[in-house]
């Protein structure tokens, strides 16, 4: 009897060791999909591969030029000073997989700079589901005044340029020139002055990075609009460290649907002046670039 029973022992101990081997497995590859994001599934996705100089991509993206839209408020209604061109000094690939939009000041003292928006007017979060949008991004470092932007305006604002902001305006990214290590997100929505949005101000929240100027490297830069939770929210986020959240609650139920229940389209401007960074000066140079490595749209 006592011969017999090694062998059920070890057949035992085998098991034991199987099921603790499947278990590791199956633990490792929830992390693998959390760190990878492996819940998301891409839905659209720019990686600006082409030759250098040549325009961004016109089947994804269109460039608004001049100083405002037909009809809206002017200088794009925050102050900014440059005109926006689609000179390929202004927006153009750089033949290593990247958009550049460098902002030039002419012999005059006139910025021109870039303003690109995504034909699609459709990324929405499915009821009950998820939406991620993201782009990895070097801001450029050329002082006071520079204005480098990433950000999503609700579909409806296109071709009628006076409903803002109760459409809804989600700034992934904003970061101004003068404070070059804090990065800003913010949700505009309601009506403007004052309203449930602190309108001009929208609700907003922001970031110091610990490393110093954002401007030394790319980063990741991501909202993740979550439908899936009893109170909804969207969630800001810079290389994965998440730094703000705005909830449903957080105003009153016209006005959340009103911001948010519909499609969006998707901005990267590089402005200089206005409302945000405040004005340039003698420091300020000419010629820094936002130089944009991906922009991708996932769905969770």
């Amino acid at each position: 009897m006592q011969l017999a029973a090694k062998p059920r022992r070890s057949l035992i101990w085998r098991i034991v060791i199987a099921v603790a081997v499947v278990a590791i497995l199956i633990v490792g590859f929830a992390i693998y999909k959390g760190l990878t994001g492996g819940a998301w599934k891409t839905v659209w996705a720019e990686d600006f591969t082409g030759a250098a100089d040549a325009p961004p991509s016109a089947s994804n993206w269109l460039l608004s030029t001049g100083t405002s839209y037909p009809g809206g408020a002017p200088q794009w209604g925050t102050g900014e000073v440059e005109t926006y061109t689609a000179d390929p000094a202004n927006a153009s690939l750089d033949g290593h997989g990247h958009l550049k939009i460098t902002a030039t000041r002419d012999d005059s003292g006139s910025w021109h700079s870039a303003r690109l928006e995504t034909n699609r007017t459709d990324f929405q979060a499915d009821a009950g589901g998820k939406l991620r949008v993201e782009a990895r991004i070097q801001v450029p470092s050329g002082g006071a005044g520079y204005w480098p932007a990433f950000w999503m305006l609700g579909k409806d604002f296109r071709g009628i340029y006076t409903n803002w902001p109760g459409i809804g305006e989600i700034d992934v990214m904003e970061i101004s020139g003068g404070a070059p290590a804090v990065v800003h997100g913010t949700l505009h929505c309601g009506v403007t002055p004052g309203g449930p949005c602190q309108e001009n101000n929208g609700i907003g929240g922001k970031y110091t990075w610990p490393d110093g100027p954002l401007s030394a490297g790319f980063h990741t830069y991501a909202v993740e609009w979550d439908r899936s939770k009893p109170v909804e929210e969207i969630r800001w986020l810079v290389d994965g460290h998440g730094y703000f959240t705005v909830h449903a609650t957080d105003v009153d139920a016209a006005t959340w649907a009103k911001a948010t229940q519909h499609g969006f389209f998707v901005l990267l401007n590089l402005a200089i002046g206005g409302s945000f960074p405040g004005p340039t000066d003698a420091s300020t140079q000419s010629g820094g670039s936002m130089i944009v490595d991906y922009v991708k749209v996932s769905r969770g």
